[in-house]
């Protein structure tokens, strides 16, 4: 059955068409979609978001001048502190991997069902494909990284096509390294109107995220004198404040879902640039009318 707000993935898009789909998707699906997404994902997030603010509260006691000299804490500090990281670190992993998944595997499931996603096929495809993302995610964090490393333009020519090296894996089911490979091949005599998306919708992602994030940075520069030129060395240690840390994680939790859209709107350019190589959509629709037509 096919919803009366139904948006058709597989078919060709402009830059415009495809951030007002993007969105128009997302106010549509918002309560099944955003609920699936908590419940999948949700207890990685929250031990993200506690991680992340132990690993800050971490920080604290590091730099904490009133410590200074305290054997126990000089001894502790380093071991707490890897500990702390790590914690971060597969949390992170683990919620941004699963968040992937899901938002891919929810779109996949919108579109074969018309519609209708369900909420058990998409958890049980989400863990299935857990590692395949994370193998397929280092291979293009080290490319991107190495990129960036030599020279800033190699990394941003690689990163344009690898970002929909993900929805090709789900979508198109290849394995990681093919879908590695693919990616190029999607790309090519694209790649400028691509990375133009892209762009845009980090753009408006970031200025998005960042709104969020700059009551913590405000407050913490409240605390710290700089508004008021009075600046106190007591204060400096922000990371132990609790409202700092509240500020924080919250708006760690924003950014995080604000990352969704980004996801989405990824999916939306693959279906463009594979349409506009395979025209898979085009012949699924032929398809359909024919069968309508012989009924």
């Amino acid at each position: 059955m096919q919803t009366n707000n139904y948006i058709e993935f597989k078919k060709q898009r402009e830059l415009g068409e495809i951030l007002s789909d993007s969105f128009s998707f997302i106010r549509s699906q918002f309560k099944p979609f955003f609920g699936t997404i908590l419940k999948i994902v949700g207890p990685y997030l929250l031990v993200m978001l506690i991680s992340m603010g132990f690993y800050l509260y971490t920080i604290g006691d590091i730099f904490n001048i009133t410590a200074i000299g305290n054997g126990a804490m000089d001894t502790l500090s380093p071991f707490i502190m890897v500990i702390a990281i790590l914690a971060l670190l597969l949390s992170s992993i683990a919620a941004y991997v699963l968040a992937q998944g899901t938002v891919l595997h929810y779109i996949k499931s919108y579109i074969d069902h018309r519609g209708e996603p369900v909420y058990e096929e998409i958890k049980q495809q989400v863990y299935s494909s857990f590692w395949s993302l994370i193998g397929l995610g280092i291979l293009v964090g080290l490319s991107v990284g190495v990129g960036f490393i030599f020279c800033l333009i190699p990394g941003i020519y690689l990163a344009v096509p690898l970002c929909l090296s993900f929805a090709i894996l789900v979508f198109l089911k290849k394995d990681a390294m093919d879908s590695y490979q693919y990616s190029f091949t999607l790309v090519k005599e694209n790649w400028w109107i691509t990375f133009a998306t892209l762009m845009v919708v980090y753009i408006i992602v970031a200025v998005a995220s960042y709104a969020f994030t700059l009551p913590s940075v405000i407050y913490m520069w409240i605390k710290m004198g700089v508004f008021s030129g009075e600046m106190d060395a007591e204060n400096l240690n922000i990371f132990n404040d609790p409202v700092y840390l509240i500020l924080n994680v919250l708006g760690t939790m924003v950014q995080f879902l604000m990352n969704i859209i980004f996801l989405v709107t990824t999916c939306l350019i693959f279906f463009n640039l594979n349409e506009k190589k395979n025209f898979t959509g085009t012949y699924e629709r032929i398809e359909n009318l024919g069968k309508s037509t012989e009924d």
